[in-house]
């Protein structure tokens, strides 16, 4: 045998030493948290007429608490006949806050509110 090795023991080890490697990568690369997956949305919301006070229609939308949800930037936006809507930047973390949940609490304010529409959906 010319090119052959008589070290077959010496293979077994190496591949036993090197399972034991692996085995110690996976259980560390598995106990390590992952990113945290984030959101910003931009919610469009409604008034039924122009007479809603958007004053406290945004501080309606703002006393909204949830664990992993915070609000941004708000601006009052034109739709036409004077009336406006309240386009508001929300930032979520995804695991903890449903959007569907959110925009149904917003609706909750039925007096104030019409209709809630996502304008923007970005992953952060």
């Amino acid at each position: 045998d010319l090119f052959g090795s008589d070290d077959e023991e010496e293979d077994a080890e190496a591949a036993r030493v090197r399972e034991e490697r692996l085995a110690a990568y996976a259980s560390k690369k598995s106990q390590k948290p992952g990113p945290i997956a984030k959101s910003q949305i931009l919610l469009d919301v409604k008034p039924w007429d122009d007479e809603t006070d958007m004053k406290e229609l945004e501080n309606c939308v703002r006393s909204i608490t949830m664990e992993g949800l915070t609000w941004a930037a708000s601006e009052l936006k034109p739709v036409g006949y004077g009336i406006q809507k309240l386009s508001i930047l929300s930032k979520v973390v995804d695991d903890l806050v449903s959007v569907d949940d959110l925009t149904e609490k917003i609706e909750a304010f039925g007096d104030l509110v019409q209709s809630v529409d996502i304008a923007a959906f970005n992953k952060v």
